[in-house]
């Protein structure tokens, strides 16, 4: 008898596998689904390695394997243990990454009444027991969760747990109903010849079976089987006509399984390989280079660095076609790809229907179809945003990260907190693939690595231009505090009011960035000087112009718009601060003439939403683009010659190493959206901060300028990529216990460390989190900087209400 070693579906599992024995007659192997029983749970599992002695004495046979085919392929089963491993994280959270969409289920629990043929005693019981029973012995079986909505999550638990302790219920558990398979769709199909089909429309019509003749006559024009809805729309004829023609043996319905495709190509004209400029050719051989040889040990890693413009996704196009005349396949990471659809088309129709899209704005059928399809090798290219990096792509050749400095490729809202860089990084070593990471703004990091040799770096400095276009367009840095002197107290500088009429009166198009949405982004009494905030959380609540509501931008909770301070009583209510609805209703009053339009995520909420804007604006139905930094990522429209930063200051003094690297990625990416066309192009940066190095490089849009100030000071405090970071935080109801917990946990890092001697990790904190409440829960964070964090903290037993994050992106 052989044994595997399962990664269980249950929170009790944490980083650790069950050993089951496999049953004789069951063929079972690594990286396939199987039932297991699990306490008195039968619940999912994936085999990650089979042996031939148990890890414990006694063990539970395999229930059953769920699919024969394996879902995770060898590589994805050695990622599944590293991501545990570095990013200290349930195994089954890091299994769950790489699973087909809606494939993890569940076990629901079920409460019955336990069976006593001399009836039940309820003599002793409480009323709210005795409601709870009634109402469980009513529908025979009762799931907790619909106990828990009548009764509340704590009443209920604690009842039933009381009536199962008194022999009266007995938990089952069952795992919730399948969330997704194949679609099929009803289609209607000839069962006789076509010319026997004519004859019998004739006869039906002579007995006056009128809509039968009609939708028989319909299939015999058919040259294959019609959906069943598209035949019922265009005869007219219902259900029952069709049945009525079944019955007869003259047609039948068949169930035929349909694809769910996210891409149509109905728009997207087919594309062939631009001409490369000398810096591409040179980037582009050496990538081949790789391509073409055996893979090593370590992965070959190229920094793409070139300026905006230049023509970076002509060379993963390029690459990628390499890559497919190998035999190989590639899968190419956007920062978010609903915010990106130029680019999708430039794929798609470089690779015309062998492009799949993954990304969680489809619908969940969408979803499936595409893994599906992707890991029965249907296409080359798999383009998606961080979740993508895990798709079952067979023959792994080319991973391409575009904007590789982006914050949204680290998954920060759960477990496993991953950054998608690195993931790619470790698979393309498991994979022998190539990795490319490219950008305008490389994160400092990454520069570095390129700097010492650790990755290949390859430039393009110059901007790929039509006939008579620009280079990078002229940026002028605008003092705000002279224009307050000057008296000019609105949103837009004198030179940006000038730069907006001239390119208006040119019929050129402008893009205003502000990275704020919303109105008045605080509202302040100007009687008492009271703010009013979030009860759930400890920020500011935003009026929304739109809805005239309060909004946390946190928690999302919402309240309506107080007429009188809530403290004094007083009328005296100040909106202050700025958001993209106030810059939008601000420009309808500096330019009445202009068409505006408006890109962030208030305005993005339906799921074509950020197409039907970027269509709109190169369609050139507006001449005012106003947006967060959604606008920042992939937007190339040659008639924007003017670019407006309203306020660059916005993310420049937080409490964060990396604030001054924030703003200068993103300033330098809005510029670059100007003047990409043939009339050239000019940038106007607003900011009370003129002398920051991060404006200043910005300014000139020179990034050797910015990486040697910031590198510098990340070597002087010893902050990465000269040591690794941690960031643990406690969250809790109360905030004292929050604090003594985080003390706590100090206490006892600091013993571990000294034990160990080991010498290069110090602790910042305990201290509050920068939002120190947040959706009712205090938070408190202590920080670790050293080496080798993964390793110390493995051996440290973490109480419930701790987080862990290996390498954070950001400390507020």
């Amino acid at each position: 008898m052989g044994y595997a070693e399962v990664s269980v579906n249950s929170p009790v599992a944490q980083r650790r596998t069950f050993s089951y024995a496999i049953p004789s007659g069951l063929s079972v192997d690594v990286g396939q689904a199987v039932r297991v029983p699990f306490g008195d749970k039968l619940l999912q599992g994936i085999v990650l390695e089979l042996t031939r002695y148990p890890s414990v004495e006694e063990t539970r046979e395999i229930a059953a394997v769920i699919e024969p085919r394996p879902v995770l392929s060898p590589s994805h089963v050695l990622l599944v243990r590293w991501l545990s491993e570095y990013y200290l994280s349930p195994l089954f959270d890091a299994v769950a990454l790489m699973l087909p969409p809606g494939f993890e289920r569940k076990a629901l629990t079920f409460v019955s009444v336990t069976p006593n043929p001399d009836g039940h005693d309820l003599s002793f019981l409480s009323q709210e027991q005795r409601l709870v029973f009634e109402l469980v012995r009513e529908q025979s079986s009762t799931s907790l969760k619909e106990l828990e909505k009548r009764l509340g999550k704590k009443k209920a638990q604690t009842i039933v747990s009381q009536l199962v302790g008194r022999g009266l219920l007995v938990r089952n558990y069952e795992l919730e109903p399948v969330k997704v398979s194949a679609k099929r769709v009803s289609y209607l199909r000839l069962n006789i010849t076509i010319s026997e089909a004519r004859e019998m429309t004739t006869k039906l019509r002579e007995k006056r079976a009128i809509k039968q003749a009609t939708l028989l006559d319909f299939l015999a024009q058919q040259s294959k089987p019609v959906p069943w809805t598209e035949a019922r729309q265009k005869t007219g004829c219902g259900k029952a006509v069709a049945d009525a023609l079944v019955r007869k043996g003259l047609v039948e319905f068949q169930q035929i399984e349909v694809k769910r495709d996210p891409l149509s190509y109905r728009d997207i004209t087919p594309s062939s390989p631009l001409t490369l400029t000398t810096a591409q050719k040179a980037a582009l051989k050496s990538i081949r280079s790789s391509l073409r040889a055996k893979s090593s040990t370590s992965p070959a890693v190229f920094l793409l660095h070139g300026v905006t413009g230049s023509g970076k996704t002509e060379v993963y196009l390029q690459a990628l076609a390499e890559a497919v005349k190998l035999g190989k396949r590639g899968i190419v990471l956007v920062p978010e790809i609903a915010l990106t659809p130029q680019t999708i088309e430039r794929f798609a129709s470089r690779f015309p229907y062998k492009v799949a899209v993954l990304h969680s704005k489809l619908s969940l059928g969408e979803q499936y179809d595409e893994w599906q399809r992707i890991r029965n090798g249907e296409f080359d290219v798999v383009i998606g945003s961080r979740s993508a990096i895990f798709a079952p792509q067979p023959d792994l050749g080319l991973i391409v990260i575009d904007e590789e400095y982006e914050w949204t490729y680290k998954q920060q809202d759960k477990s496993p907190r991953y950054h998608a860089r690195d993931v790619a990084i470790k698979l393309a070593e498991l994979t022998g693939a190539v990795v490319i990471l490219g950008s305008a703004t490389p994160d400092v990091e990454t520069f570095y690595h390129a700097q010492r040799g650790d990755y290949h770096l390859l430039q393009l400095p110059e901007r790929v231009t039509p006939a008579e276009g620009s280079a990078l367009p002229q940026v002028e840095v605008v003092d705000l505090r002279q224009e307050l002197k000057a008296g000019n107290s609105s949103l837009f500088s004198r030179s940006l009011s000038q730069a907006v009429a001239k390119a208006m009166a040119g019929g050129e198009q402008v893009i205003l960035f502000l990275n704020r949405r919303g109105g008045a982004t605080f509202i302040q009494c100007r009687n008492c000087g009271y703010v009013l905030r979030c009860k759930r959380c400890d920020v500011t609540l935003t009026h929304h112009f739109a809805e005239d509501v309060l909004v946390c931008h946190q928690c999302n909770n919402r309240m309506p718009l107080p007429q009188v301070c809530p403290r004094c009583l007083s009328r005296r209510m100040k909106f202050l601060g700025i958001g993209t609805q106030k810059l939008q209703r601000e420009a309808s009053y500096a330019f009445p003439k202009a068409r505006l339009l408006r890109w962030d995520s208030d305005a993005t909420k339906r799921k074509y939403s950020h197409d039907e804007i970027l269509n709109k604006f190169r369609a050139h139905d507006a001449d005012i683009l106003i947006g967060t930094q959604m606008i920042a990522k992939g937007l190339d429209v040659p008639l924007v010659t003017v670019v407006g930063i309203v306020n660059a200051d916005t993310s420049l003094n937080l409490p964060d190493f990396r604030a001054g690297e924030r703003t200068f990625q993103l300033l330098n990416q809005v510029a670059g959206r100007a003047g990409r066309g043939t009339l050239g192009g000019q940038v106007v940066l607003q900011t009370y901060s003129p002398q920051h190095y991060a404006i200043q490089a910005a300014a000139k849009q020179d990034y050797a300028l910015f990486y040697d100030k910031e590198i510098a000071y990340r070597r002087q405090l010893h902050n990465p990529p000269f040591a690794r970071l941690a960031c643990l935080v406690y969250t809790h109801t109360n905030d004292g216990i929050c604090q003594r917990e985080a003390e706590k946990m100090r206490r006892l890092l600091i013993q571990e460390r000294d034990s160990r001697g080991i010498a290069d990790i110090s602790l910042i904190g305990p201290a509050p989190a920068f939002i120190h409440k947040l959706r009712g829960r205090f938070r408190w964070q202590l920080v670790l900087r050293g080496s080798g964090l993964s390793a110390f903290l493995s051996q440290i037993p973490l109480p419930r209400g701790w987080t862990v994050d290996i390498d954070p992106v950001s400390l507020v």
